[in-house]
């Protein structure tokens, strides 16, 4: 049975706390008039809040829904894991010959375009319906996924594999947003979160060995068919399971000038760096767009503390302690992990000439590692404080960088690239989890919701930004085709990302903190101090206790 609990609001709130279904068997939280989310049509102006927790015998919707987006989540990284391990076979087959630099946007375009939407389709969740943005966000992957099968030259692949990233933006904060609605906190939230974070590496690893299959056997244009064909079965069936839905803030408002200035500023500052190990730093246009980049950033930043009526990320989070130097810890992390993945793959494939299916075997252990990462987070989050749990992530991605960086051109899979995959596959769930729940504790109520999907692009924005440097970084130590030359490159771009992974454990040594939680259970003093605004919270109801995604 459900606790009951009613909070007077304030006559500004305009918004619920949860998604309103309409369907008794999912969620009784959001009915209302009878005891739900909603006040009973009698109630005055300044109304009353009742939330009614989820109880523990509907839960069969709850499964079904659940799984179904897991399996999404890892059909998604599954797509995405493709590029990483087959990246560099595919861009030859498009005309895109290996060379430095020459092939990274095979990896990064579409994390890029994922993780910048991010920021902005939370919000669009909490007006025109949670389930509608996950479910058009996978139609628009499906579609984009289905596209790359035809596509006979690498401009247009990295372009579609952009516009199939937009769609995994609005997936993945309604995904998350419908799953901590209906689950209350605790065990079982944790629990499908933690296989909700364990979808990806899974989903990488399947991917990696698709990948090795249908490129070098069966033709990398079935894979992709074969891809969005799941995709489109699975999205179809959840359609028809999910209940009806009432927005959360049907009528909010968005804030689009603020929206275009931190997506275009997001999405140029990173294509910028990710064209520059191919086209050169000497090309005029870059630099014009990096000065562009900067200045839409400016601009964002004076539009949403000056002018946003509806901000869609309020300066004052900023001033939060903790959150400004956490914000900065996490972009690092991740820029560094993804260069241990991609150079890792490439040193096999490039230096000791491994095939695409040898090397997808070889990554086997990350998804191992990474579903112990989930059951090893949720057990020290509530016995070790935060930070420490954070500091473990970063220094899997240090010691990872280090080895590859140091190992000779030819070696022994078992010295060098198994215990750097391995300990690599810690990072996301690890880092994720705690960053989360640090973010979510350092800033007041009201942004709960910004902060934790401000977390979230940067996740995603990491992982293509740092190929974007390390590039560079690879193009400008590399003077040749030789393999001396090439090692060269590799090493210092991998040393690069031990150099972020160290910078990023300084700063969360010496600015993060928050206790060990030790929470269970609906946080009602998160329900009965709501103030003000409450569109931040609308995407994910107490957020601190997503406390097992990665």
């Amino acid at each position: 049975m459900g606790i009951t609990t009613t909070v007077e609001a304030p006559p500004q709130v305009t918004e619920v706390l949860n998604v309103s279904f309409q369907s008794k068997d999912l969620c009784p939280v959001a009915r209302q008039g009878d005891g739900g989310l909603g006040p009973a049509p009698s109630e005055p102006a300044s109304r009353l809040f009742t939330v009614e927790p989820v109880s523990s015998g509907d839960s069969h919707p709850r499964l079904v829904i659940t799984t179904l987006l897991v399996t999404l989540n890892m059909i998604q990284f599954l797509y995405n894991f493709i590029t990483i391990v087959g990246g560099l076979t595919l861009s030859a087959d498009l005309g895109r010959e290996p060379g430095v630099g020459q092939a990274n946007w095979m990896a990064a375009s579409y994390s890029l375009t994922q993780g910048a939407f991010v920021l902005v389709t939370g919000r669009l969740g909490s007006i025109y319906g949670h389930q509608n943005l996950v479910l058009a966000g996978c139609a628009l992957f499906s579609v984009f996924v289905l596209a790359n099968a035809f596509c006979r030259d690498y401009i247009s692949f990295v372009a579609i594999r952009a516009l199939a990233g937009v769609g995994g933006g609005m997936f993945m904060p309604n995904a998350v947003a419908i799953m901590t609605t209906v689950i209350p906190p605790g065990r079982s939230r944790n629990l499908a979160l933690g296989f909700f974070s364990a979808a990806p590496p899974i989903g990488g690893v399947i991917g990696a060995l698709l990948a090795g299959l249908f490129i070098e056997i069966v033709g990398w244009k079935w894979l992709f068919i074969l891809i969005a064909g799941c995709s489109i079965i699975v999205t179809a069936i959840l359609a028809w399971v999910f209940p009806r839905e009432q927005p959360i803030d049907r009528n909010g408002k968005i804030d689009f000038v603020g929206a275009c200035l931190g997506l275009f500023g997001l999405l140029l500052f990173n294509i910028v760096w990710n064209q520059a190990p191919s086209v050169g730093w000497d090309t005029p246009y870059e630099i014009a767009c990096l000065i562009l980049s900067v200045l839409l950033f400016a601009a964002f930043i004076v539009w949403e503390k000056y002018f946003a009526k509806d901000p869609i990320m309020p300066v004052q989070v900023f001033r939060a302690p903790t959150f400004t130097a956490l914000i900065f810890v996490v972009l690092l992390t991740y820029m560094g992990f993804s260069i241990t993945l991609w150079y890792s793959v490439s040193w096999q494939q490039i230096l000791r000439d491994i095939s695409i299916l040898k090397t997808g075997i070889h990554f086997i252990p990350f998804g191992g590692g990474a579903v112990i990462a989930v059951a090893l987070a949720a057990w020290l989050i509530s016995r070790v404080a935060a930070q420490w749990i954070l500091a473990i992530g970063i220094g899997t991605v240090i010691v990872s960088n280090l080895l590859l960086a140091t190992m000779p051109i030819q070696q022994t899979y078992w010295a060098g690239i198994f215990p750097a995959v391995l300990l690599s596959s810690f990072c996301p769930d690890l880092a994720y989890v705690a960053a989360q729940l640090i973010a979510s504790n350092s800033v007041g109520r009201r942004h709960q919701g910004v902060a934790g999907s401000l977390i979230g692009t940067l996740n995603l924005y990491g992982n293509s930004l740092g190929l974007g440097f390390a590039g560079t970084i690879e193009a400008q130590v590399s003077n040749g085709l030789e393999i001396g030359d090439i090692v060269l490159g590799y090493r210092a771009a991998l040393y690069f990302g031990m150099a972020l992974g160290v910078v990023a454990l300084i700063l969360n040594f010496a600015f993060v903190r928050m206790p060990k939680d030790q929470r269970q259970g609906w946080d009602e003093s998160l329900e009965s101090d709501l103030s003000g605004n409450t569109s931040a919270l609308a995407s994910a109801v107490d957020r601190r206790m997503v406390s097992s995604l990665g």
